[in-house]
């Protein structure tokens, strides 16, 4: 079965993709990255800056996919023919985000208000692009039972891949993934089926698996982010060193220090990967309190310093 990381907005991008792969991505790291989601530009002037984390040169060595977010199916064939320029096979389809500033728009998991736009958006692009094109959705916008009609239109083309997070739109993260409607509606998917949602330990890694052989696939998000070693430990391999997590976690300060020109807004990002990864070491509380009110890059430095003082969990 392959292990997939889920597209995370300020958390999988290209710098933190390199740090993983170099880091934990030998001898059991993941298939697949899955890039961020990327809106095409209705002028079809693509811009360079957002195209940078696209960029081959920028994910050596990295199987990275790309995610679009979009409301037009012509539209987003042009993207993926671009993006076939640039070297990628595989294009990713967001239906699943549940944001409410996508989902107003009519994007993400707004999509699946109205079936029958759906329908609409998935026949201009599978009658405009071509190549591998996978799909990544939710069960539907109030109530799971939504489902059947939307699988009903997926069943009709020639997805390559259907990852599932059960969970509906109005849930956003909050409460349980519905593993139940999940489950009822595995036998009736014609593409294969990879699962995401609520998967942050091997136990629950390998329950998933047992419960559903015939997956094609696992992405994991928060999990990798809170435990980068994750899918290493999945496969028997060791759990993250603190040399391992030390080096990674520098690769990503410095990482960001180049690419946005500034400690300080290299903090900022550093503060998303510390919520996850602050649980890793005991006794972390006060250090955390801390890490969530500094500023300065030497106020940062000096408390992850300390925080390397304590004992892995």
């Amino acid at each position: 079965m392959n292990y997939y990381v889920a597209p995370m907005e300020g958390l999988t991008d290209r710098v933190w993709r390199q740090a993983h792969q170099k880091w934990f991505g030998w001898a059991g790291g993941p298939a697949r990255y899955y890039a961020p989601f990327l809106s095409p530009p209705e002028n079809r002037v693509l811009i360079k800056k957002k195209m940078a984390e696209l960029a081959p040169e920028a994910n050596p060595g990295v199987p990275v996919i790309p995610q679009l977010l979009a409301r037009d199916g012509e539209l987003a064939a042009w993207m993926i023919g671009e993006l076939r320029k640039l070297g990628y096979t595989e294009v990713n389809l967001n239906f699943g985000c549940p944001a409410g500033t996508v989902t107003a728009k009519g994007k993400g998991s707004g999509m699946l208000r109205d079936p029958a736009k759906l329908d609409a958006f998935l026949e201009a692009v599978f009658s405009h692009a071509e190549g591998p094109i996978s799909v990544k959705t939710r069960l539907g916008v109030e109530k799971p039972e939504e489902f059947a009609a939307i699988l009903t239109i997926y069943n009709r083309y020639p997805i390559s891949e259907l990852t599932i997070h059960p969970r509906v739109m109005r849930q956003l993260y909050r409460g349980q993934a519905d593993r139940e409607a999940f489950a009822a509606a595995l036998p009736q998917c014609k593409p294969p089926v990879c699962y995401n949602g609520d998967i942050t330990t091997t136990g629950q890694l390998h329950a998933l698996e047992a419960e559903f052989p015939t997956l094609s696939g696992i992405m994991i998000g928060r999990g990798i982010i809170a435990d980068p070693a994750l899918f290493r430990k999945a496969l028997g391999g060791p759990a993250a060193t603190k040399a391992e997590l030390r080096g990674y976690l520098d690769d990503l300060y410095h990482g960001y220090t180049e690419l946005f020109g500034s400690a300080g807004c290299a903090i900022s990002r550093m503060k998303g990967h510390w919520f996850y990864l602050i649980h890793c070491f005991a006794d972390s509380e006060k250090l955390e309190k801390q890490l969530k009110k500094l500023r300065e890059p030497w106020e940062y430095e000096t408390v992850v310093n300390q925080i390397f003082t304590l004992p892995l969990i």
